[in-house]
């Protein structure tokens, strides 16, 4: 039934202060952008991040923003946690969960919330490679 990551959807107040911090963290310009939505694609797979102006919530079957992050934390791959972490933080993230072991195989996990409240998960992830070398090998 679930087949694979398709979007991240981030909803935020500052849509515009969102859309500048995510395309300087990203180094990419977001390749659809529109007053309520934009969206980037990156990575490997060319997943895609999207930010969600809360201003247009509403209208999208009466939602409201969070003011407190919360939900689902869905991380993304790096190839450095400390790096990752140290240059979010430098960009005016927090840390929300300092980097941790998930196991003895190398799964290493942090999450930050991004300056609009959002909280964006990272992790060093063993799997996450053996995919890419799989895709790649053929």
């Amino acid at each position: 039934m679930l087949r694979g990551l398709t979007t991240a959807a981030y909803p935020v107040a500052d849509f515009e202060g969102a859309t500048r911090w995510y395309t300087e963290l990203l180094g990419v310009e977001p390749y659809f952008n529109t007053p309520a939505y934009v969206e980037f694609r990156i990575g490997d797979y060319q997943h895609e991040l999207g930010l969600l102006n809360a201003a247009f919530l509403g209208e999208l079957g009466g939602q409201e923003a969070s003011t407190a992050p919360g939900g689902v934390i869905l991380y993304w791959h790096v190839d450095d946690i400390e790096a990752s972490i140290a240059r979010l933080v430098e960009l005016g993230a927090t840390v929300h969960q300092p980097p941790r072991d998930f196991s003895d195989e190398g799964y290493i996990g942090a999450s930050v919330i991004d300056p609009f409240g959002n909280i964006l998960g990272i992790m060093q992830n063993p799997h996450y490679l053996e995919v890419l070398a799989s895709m790649t090998d053929r």
